[in-house]
């Protein structure tokens, strides 16, 4: 199957990974996190050490454009690590490791976040939505705003846990709506209720990491889905969080990561024209030799995708994985990040809905 894959693929894999959080205590942060944003010290050393297995060589970003334009050759196929949205776990248990390990990585930063006590929309929506359903609100309130009872009721129902929810919730508001919906649950829960977890790098973290060879990326000011954004916002926020990084580390910011993993050509205009050579995807496809390199495909991991039938870590299932056995026999549904960009209508529509109250349910057709 790998055989297969690097004929597909122009003579070399290019695999490129995707993570969000190393974690200490897996056990303990999945009762208070988004899980499919952990994993644990442990399992991603074995994913690197199951790489290494597979004849992977580790390379950076820069390497892998280089060798898909054919401006250098590969003796190896190669791996690249990636990280996105700079979660301080990463420099606590992931950096350790790459570096013992000697292993490139590339983290994505949204620069609005780096050194404050600020936590993510999403990690705050996922707590307050577990909030609300360990507090048994009502799934038919009728004074909350429609948008926000869009985002509780399938869960306060029981029809989707709070992660299958904000996953389908988030890729399709603006982060303008996003913080509309924090600040009426955290009224209507009592008050402003930050996770303790997810807290962020600071900028001394971020240069002792690029002090010893690691690269830094930009993934917007706000992490922003920047596909739901007017142009002039899409602008300030590649080229501003590019401008951030490079005041604080000594670095030329040439990468990007897409929030969501979702882009457009427009997108990726404003992207060349301020002199980034790379943009990443959350698709879990081949890249190819000679391939656009601003639509990147990447493998994104969590703890679960090594877990065998008894629970346990899976070294056979981990080797699956990193060599795609299951998109080469078909078994995999790669979700696509090209998207339309959104209209100026539609965005003016959506600024009036976040305002609407939720109608009343019984003039909808729903029982209490």
């Amino acid at each position: 199957m790998a055989a297969y894959r690097r004929s597909q693929s122009g003579g070399r894999r290019i695999l490129i990974v995707s993570y969000h959080r190393v974690v200490g205590d897996f056990t303990g942060e999945l009762q208070r996190s988004i899980p499919g944003l952990l994993i644990s010290e442990e399992t991603f050393r074995g994913h690197l050490e199951e790489a290494a297995a597979a004849d992977y060589e580790f390379a950076s970003i820069g390497d892998a454009v280089d060798v898909m334009a054919g401006r250098r050759v590969a003796k190896k196929d190669l791996c690249v690590v990636t990280f996105d949205d700079g979660y301080r776990d990463v420099y606590r248990y992931a950096y350790p490791i790459l570096k013992q390990m000697g292993i490139p990585a590339i983290v994505y930063l949204p620069t609005d976040f780096i050194g404050t006590n600020r936590r993510f929309n999403h990690d705050r929506l996922f707590h307050l939505v577990c909030q609300a359903k360990a507090r048994r609100l009502s799934p038919y309130f009728n004074t909350l705003p429609r948008l926000t009872m869009e985002l509780l009721r399938p869960v306060l129902t029981g029809q989707k846990t709070p992660s299958a929810a904000l996953d389908d919730f988030i890729g399709e508001h603006s982060a303008r709506e996003l913080v509309e919906i924090i600040g009426t649950l955290e009224r209507e829960l009592g008050g402003e209720l930050l996770p303790e977890q997810g807290d962020i790098m600071d900028w001394d973290e971020v240069r002792r990491m690029a002090s010893d060879g690691f690269d830094f990326g930009a993934h917007t000011l706000g992490h922003t889905v920047l596909t739901l954004e007017p142009p002039n916002v899409v602008e300030r926020e590649i080229l501003e969080s590019k401008l951030a990084i490079e005041r604080e580390v000594p670095i030329t910011v040439r990468d990007f990561a897409y929030c969501n993993g979702w882009y457009s050509d427009e997108i990726i205009n404003v992207l060349k024209a301020h002199g980034f050579r790379s943009g990443v995807t959350t698709e879990d496809l081949p890249n190819r030799i000679s391939g656009d390199p601003f639509t990147l495909k990447r493998k994104v991991l969590w703890e679960n995708f090594s877990l065998g039938m008894l629970g346990d870590y899976s070294s056979a299932l981990t080797g699956c994985q990193l060599d795609d056995c299951f998109g080469v026999l078909g078994m995999s549904h790669p979700v696509p990040g090209r998207r339309p960009h959104l209209s100026s209508a539609a965005m003016a529509a959506n600024a009036v809905r976040i305002e609407q109250p939720l109608i009343q349910p019984i003039l909808q057709g729903e029982s209490p």
